[in-house]
């Protein structure tokens, strides 16, 4: 019995490898597999699912199951040709070409494993001709940038130009490694010069990508602790070179390599964990280092961002989160509660506190357990008690600083701390202070605690009053600038809700014409103008302020600029102000049902302002399109900073979304980049921000040329996001979109229709035929019948065992024109592609007559001419059909579509009656018709 399944098992599973369901086949394999298999038959399962793993492009496994196959049986010459197929693609030629000559001797008239060892041997002396030409130049290289003499000349310059470009490709950077490149690159960087320091950061890029190995060598070579320190030089350039070579040295420490040239892999014994622990505890230790620059500090942060916390909450392991917050919570806390203003210990930039906040949040949310919060809530809180005690006014200044920057983080560590015995009565206390710098940190301090709820309503009772006299009394703009952001804060806690207002009538777009003219004036530095920013990003809940806003040009295109400058930490207030006058945050219409039920009840029921209704809406977003707001935002998604987070990504996507909803104003978006920018955000981001960005996507690509709108490689890129949006999860417009784009896609190229199936979009779009909304399902229908020109989906409806083909010719005969139109349209290419189908499609329904018929009588041109084509092309696939077509009414219906006036169904018509005459089916009459 065992015998029978295992079998019928792999049975299955090559049907379904011939069917293309590679996945499907592989599964069958295992199962059998499991059954107890005898060492034949696993030898045989080894060698099947090595192919279904090089069709999937797993050369790895490919060369594992091959493998296993030869263990059980040495002469199984197909194992051992797909072991040498995977090491070929996996770069491994002088392995691979040593199965091949085994293959050749126990098959010596086999021409595929003849022609296959050719290939290979010529592969291999290219490479080979390629090392040795090399081995001279990078030589001569480091001769010309280590020779003193050459200083600034043109020649060095170009010698670092082409070491840097040859150390990209896999085989010249593992050159470079052999020929002592490390040690000579270290001299590089000994000298100080900006120009050759930069060539052996981008050389030592190109040496360390994707190369486990070569990147512990490197460390080892140059030392983890000087390579670190690269990242706090003064110059720019240097250290933001010096992050990319961390981050690509992180990746390879993690991910291992990817690239087949293993070089000295071997030869090095490696352990990742703890190589990534001495990397990640060296860039603690830079944070709270006297005299490293605020770039380097904020790069340093950057890393930590990206590195790490988990990709994915499914990963079980959040180790290095805890090790980090162990060893080095205290040094980030540190970090945010400098100030840049006046220099303190630490040189710090803007968008360092910013940076220390979103790294702490990162670190709380990789958090799994309440006793891993709580260490964390007590490490914080211990922290700023030890400088709120003891340490002065100072110490309190820092204290309240650390505070702020949780409450712009992990927002529960900062509620948790504003509770600890004398912080808020400090705050409140030092906002009346006559120093400066004592006000800002205290004012920021309050605002940030107004956006927390557990803290609003003490502070609209206390702080109310404080924060006006403030924003009246101060002389300094900085402080009432800040002041005025806290009251908008407070006057904006009833969000969208019309009903729910804070302040008196017309205070809300007092506060908005004030926070309009500091934003406009740019004698104040960026850094207060971003409080502005903030105050409108709360104020723009108002529907009265938002129209004021948009009507103000000179304020949107001050809002436009400071988004492009250095001030970083304005993207997100930037997104929250452009999503607020978009309307693209949720909102649901509430049923009328419950509402009066509420208002029975006597609950509250929230409003929606009267200028929030779609017409002013659509005003709004034509405003902003002529302000130039596409290009602003395009810049905003350029952004290579730790502050453009996942959140502010979202509300970008929002934004382009809402950009995009009436069809006339799709130019203008493409025109200024817009269809660009959206990539990078459909494919990194939150659920719904990918979500957002994808729909955004799929309306660009449904109604322009998406081969202007997303010119060369990018078009490719586009095809994963709109596969996304065919999620059961998504809503049916987003699907109807999604297949609306696909099918533009699938009709441009065969490139793209690869990238469609390689995606496993085609399982979906055949699900959504059999949808009941009849867009949808006509939707899928043009898809598949635009897809049906690849190879692959041919086999799919060649196959045997199913009814794709009796679908298409269902559909063929249904009320709506346009699935008829689709479906027919599919049907006449597969048969002119698979004459095979041709005589199937008589066994699938017994109304395929009445059908065809139908099509070839149908008003609609179109539909005649499909028709016509699937008559043609039966007939000219085999008498037998032929013969039972000319025994039917179509003979006379061909007849009198053949005498019409000049056109594709008259040619078409004629060329079937032509194609009767000659099978003697039929005879001409006197007239030679």
């Amino acid at each position: 019995m065992t015998a029978s399944s295992v079998e019928q098992l792999r049975k299955e599973g090559n049907e379904l490898f011939k069917c293309g369901d590679y996945e499907g086949a592989l599964t069958a394999y295992t199962q059998a597999l499991g059954l107890g298999a005898t060492p034949q038959d696993q030898a045989i399962l080894h060698r099947n699912r090595a192919a279904c793993h090089l069709k999937l492009e797993d050369y790895n496994k490919a060369e594992t199951e091959a493998s296993k196959a030869i263990e059980k049986d040495g002469g199984d010459v197909k194992a051992l040709y797909r072991r040498s197929q995977a090491l070929e693609k996996l770069g491994r030629l002088d392995q691979a070409v040593l199965d091949l000559q085994r293959c050749v001797s126990l098959e010596p008239k086999n021409k595929v494993f003849q022609e296959a060892l050719r290939n290979i041997g010529g592969q291999i002396q290219e490479k080979v001709r390629y090392m040795s030409s090399t081995d001279a130049k990078v030589e001569q290289m480091f001769q010309i940038l280590l020779d003193p003499e050459e200083k600034g000349t043109e020649k060095k310059q170009k010698a670092s130009q082409n070491l840097v470009v040859l150390a990209r490709e896999d085989a010249g950077a593992e050159k470079i490694f052999r020929s002592n490149g490390v040690q000579l690159l270290q001299r590089l960087l000994d000298t100080g010069e900006t120009d050759l320091m930069l060539a052996a950061l981008r050389t030592l890029v190109g040496i360390c990508s994707e190369h486990q190995s070569r990147t512990v060598a490197t460390l080892s070579v140059l030392g983890t602790r000087r390579v670190v320190s690269i990242l706090g030089v003064e110059n720019h350039a240097v250290s933001l070179a010096a992050c990319h070579l961390l981050q690509v040295m992180f990746d390879a420490l993690k991910e291992g390599i990817k690239k087949g040239f293993r070089g000295k892999e071997g030869a090095i014994i490696v352990d990742p964990a703890r190589e990534l622990k001495v990397l990640i505890g060296n860039l603690l230790e830079l944070l709270t280092e006297v005299g490293v620059s605020g770039q380097g500090r904020d790069n340093a942060l950057t890393l930590l961002i990206k590195v790490v916390p988990r990709k994915s909450p499914k990963d079980p392991n959040n180790s290095l989160t805890l090790w980090v917050i162990d060893q080095g919570l205290k040094k980030i806390l540190e970090v945010g509660g400098s100030v840049q203003d006046p220099p303190g210990e630490l040189t710090v930039t803007a968008n360092s506190r910013m940076s220390a906040s979103i790294l702490l949040s990162k670190l709380f949310d990789d958090l799994k357990c309440d006793a891993e919060r709580e260490n964390f809530h007590r490490l914080c809180e211990n922290y700023i008690k030890s400088w709120f005690e003891g340490h002065g006014l100072a110490g309190k200044l820092r204290a309240i600083q650390t505070v702020s920057c949780l409450l712009q983080g992990p927002c529960d560590a900062g509620n948790r701390a504003l509770e600890l015995s004398g912080v808020m009565e400090s705050v409140i206390a030092l906002c009346a202070s006559e120093q400066e710098e004592e006000q800002l940190v205290a004012v920021e301090a309050l605002i940030h605690a107004a956006g927390k709820a557990k803290r609003a309503s003490f502070i609209t009772a206390n702080g109310v009053s404080l924060l006006k006299d403030l924003y009246k009394r101060s002389e300094k703009d900085s402080i009432r600038i800040r002041a005025l952001v806290g009251l908008c804060k407070l006057g904006s806690a009833g969000g969208t809700d019309f009903s729910m207002k804070q302040f008196a009538e017309g205070s809300t777009l007092k506060l908005a014409k004030q926070c309009r003219k500091w934003l406009c004036n740019d004698q104040i530095d960026a850094g207060t103008r971003r409080w502005a920013v903030e105050g409108l990003a709360y104020l723009t809940f108002d529907a009265d302020v938002k129209e004021e806003f948009v009507e103000d040009e000179s304020a949107l295109k001050a809002l436009f600029q400071l988004s492009r400058s250095e001030e970083r930490s304005v993207l997100f207030a930037v997104a929250s102000a452009l999503v607020n006058c978009t309307n693209s945050y949720d909102y649901e219409e509430p049923d009328p049902k419950m509402v009066e039920l509420a208002k029975y009840a006597k609950q509250h029921v929230p409003e929606q302002h009267p200028k929030d209704k779609p017409a002013f809406v659509r005003a709004r977003v034509k405003k902003l399109l002529a302000a130039g707001v596409v290009s602003a935002m395009t810049s905003m998604v350029k952004t290579d900073n730790p502050v453009l987070t996942n959140s502010c990504r979202e509300l970008l996507s929002r934004v382009f979304l809402a950009l995009v909803e009436e069809v006339e104003d799709r130019g203008t978006v493409v025109a200024q980049g817009g269809g660009k920018s959206l990539i990078p955000l459909a494919l990194e981001g939150t659920d719904v921000g990918q979500t957002k960005a994808a729909q955004a996507l799929a309306k660009l690509t449904i109604t322009s040329n998406p081969e202007m709108t997303f010119p060369g490689e990018r078009i490719y890129e586009v095809v994963r996001p709109l596969v996304s949006l065919l999620h059961l999860s998504c809503s049916g417009l987003q699907n109807f979109e999604a297949l609306m784009a696909l099918t533009n896609l699938a009709g441009i190229s065969e490139r793209l229709r690869q990238k469609i199936l390689k995606e496993k979009a085609v399982p979906m779009i055949e699900g959504y035929m059999f949808e009941e909304h009849e867009m949808i399902r006509r939707a899928a229908t043009e898809c598949m019948c635009n897809l049906a020109m690849s190879k692959e989906v041919q086999d799919l409806f060649e196959a045997q065992g199913n009814d794709r083909l009796k679908l298409l010719v269902l559909y063929s005969g249904e009320d709506d024109e346009l699935l008829r139109r689709a479906a027919a349209g599919g049907l006449a290419m597969l048969t002119s592609m698979r004459p095979s189908l041709c005589s199937r499609i008589p066994q699938v329904t017994t109304h395929w007559l009445e059908i065809l018929q139908a099509l070839l009588l149908s008003p609609s041109q179109e539909l005649q001419h499909r028709g016509a084509v699937v008559v043609l092309n039966m007939v000219e696939a085999s008498r037998e059909i032929a013969s039972t077509l000319m025994e039917s009414e179509v003979l006379e219906i061909l007849s009198v579509l053949a005498k019409g006036e000049e056109s594709p169904v008259t040619r078409a018509a004629a060329a079937c009656l032509g194609k009767a005459v000659e099978y003697r089916l039929i005879q001409p009459n006197q007239d030679g018709e």
